[in-house]
């Protein structure tokens, strides 16, 4: 489930347009306590994020060397595949990043709808 989306140019970077979408959610999420976040978001970001908002930052860290699989960024990362799957996600076709945004949340409401009631498959009937 997603609780904002903002789209942003991408000159901008994630650690900067986080502002944004922090400052969207703060009136709309107000049982939010803590936001995890990776090794980039650290210092005044994180400061703003506690002093502004009043919500924790959890640092999730990167667990020893190579690949490893961090559970929390894989939510993440396993949602942006999903949404990838997506035709109207799968390019930039939006004028408007507020169309875009509108596309995404159309988007997701699809697949959870589709995980809420799936299609029967040909074995079941």
């Amino acid at each position: 489930m997603l609780l904002f989306v903002f789209v942003h140019a991408a000159n901008i970077h994630d650690s900067q347009g986080a502002v944004g979408v922090l400052m969207g959610m703060k009136d709309q999420q107000p049982r939010l306590l803590t936001v995890m976040a990776d090794q980039g978001y650290q210092g005044p970001l994180g400061e703003a994020i506690e002093r502004v908002c009043g919500w924790k930052l959890q640092i999730v860290e990167k667990q020893g060397k190579g690949f490893v699989v961090q559970r929390q960024r894989w939510v993440v990362e396993r949602t942006f595949g999903w949404l990838g799957r997506c035709r109207r996600l799968s390019k930039d076709y939006e004028q408007w990043p507020e169309t875009h945004e509108a596309m995404v949340y159309v988007s997701m409401i699809r697949l959870m709808l589709k995980r809420l009631h799936p299609p029967k498959s040909e074995a079941t009937l």
